[in-house]
Formats: structure tokens, sequence, C-alpha cells
């Protein structure tokens, strides 16, 4: 499972930074052609929007399986010294976001996209099949889920075995 991460952290982190340099690139320019040139290009403008969504969902994705995602971890710091029930707690986490995942993200955003490939929509400027841009939802989602199982496994353990993770000292270093 370790390989896989591995794998999916790499090839996030370099999809992610190519998008964000074309994004970069179609506002600068974008800026550029309005103000310097007087002739707005209308479709940089509609491509960093796309890319924008995507960038923001895979970089979630991303987000997520770093454990860099905003959290609120009070309860965790009333438990500082069990172990035990932190790993349960982040086993309900884990289970809650599992769910979110799986059926929002991927199924609700799965039957988004096929809907709108089917009704042939289109967007005005790229005539850009919308379900493409859409499919950044189910993509982010099946993303999310393989971090969130990893990590419903580590938090598995850490509840059999009674210590936390190598992780949680790796990111107690950030607090």
């Amino acid at each position: 499972m370790d390989k896989l991460i591995g794998v999916i952290n790499r090839g996030l982190s370099t999809f992610c930074i190519a998008l964000s340099s074309v994004l970069v690139t179609c506002v600068v320019w974008q800026v550029f052609s309005r103000y310097v040139l007087n002739a707005p290009s209308t479709t940089t403008d509609e491509l960093a929007r796309f890319l924008f969504i995507w960038v923001g969902l895979l970089g979630a994705a991303y987000t997520l399986g770093q454990k860099r995602h905003l959290a609120i971890e009070l309860l965790e710091q009333i438990l500082e010294n069990n172990p035990v029930k932190i790993g349960l707690l982040r086993l309900v986490v884990n289970i809650i976001s599992i769910i979110f995942a799986s059926v929002i993200m991927i199924y609700g955003g799965g039957k988004l996209m096929l809907q709108t490939l089917a009704s042939g929509q289109v967007s005005p400027a790229l005539s850009l099949q919308m379900g493409y841009v859409y499919s950044a939802i189910p993509l982010s989602g099946i993303f999310m889920l393989i971090y969130l199982s990893a990590d419903f496994l580590t938090n598995l353990r850490t509840c059999k075995d009674g210590k936390t993770s190598e992780v949680d000292s790796v990111a107690n270093q950030f607090k």
C-alpha cells in the first residue's frame, strides 16, 4: 500500500504543479492581452477557470494524503495520552470521510459527469465537453478514498497495538 501511495503522491504533485504552471501562464496572458493589447482572450479566461477547478480538487486530494488538510484537533488534544482512544476517534473520522468521498465525490460526481457527457453540454469559448471538466470530482474522490483507506488501516493498527503512528511524530513537528 505504501508503494501505491508513493506513486500517487508523485503523480498528483507533478500533475498539480503542471496544471498550476499552465494556470499561471493563462492568467498572465489574460492580464497582458486585456490591459496591454486591449484585446482580451476569451479562451484563456475559460481555460484558467477549468484549470482552477482541477487544481483545487486534485490539490485537496493530495493535501489530504499528506495530512496537511485543515483539521480541528480539539478532541485529539483532550485524549492526548491515550493512543487507543485517539485511534478510535480517527477511525470514526475516517469512516465519515470515506462515506463522503464515496457517496458525494465518486458517486455524485460520477453521476454529474456522466449526465453532462450524455447531454452534450459544451463550454462556450473552448467548446470542451463539460463532463471532462466535471470528471475532476470523481477522480479526486478516488484519490481521497485511497488515501483515507490507507489512513484507516494505519489507525486500525494503532487501536490494535496501542501505539501512535510515525506520521503523528512528523505531524507534531508542524504544530
